[in-house]
């Protein structure tokens, strides 16, 4: 079984840490990300996939970004 999340990610923040869920104008929901490392090179990314894996208490293998490698909205898929 997989399912997708919508993701909000801010890199440069103070702390790694999973925000809040917000509503979209369409009704659907995207949950917000900050992370501590910078937008180079994928290391945002990197650094969101780990954090999202570990809130999820999943291996960070299992996450997949679908959409928005160089876009703050994201799209990642959960193994």
């Amino acid at each position: 079984m997989s399912y997708l999340i919508a993701v909000r990610l801010t890199p440069k923040a103070s702390a790694d840490r999973i925000g809040k869920t917000r509503q979209l104008a369409d009704g659907s929901e995207q949950l917000t990300v900050y992370v501590t490392a910078p937008p180079d090179k994928g290391k945002a990314n990197e650094a969101m996939i780990r954090l999202l894996a570990k809130h999820l208490d999943v291996a960070a293998s299992r996450l997949t970004l679908v959409r928005g490698q160089t876009n703050r909205n994201k799209l990642v898929k959960v193994e």
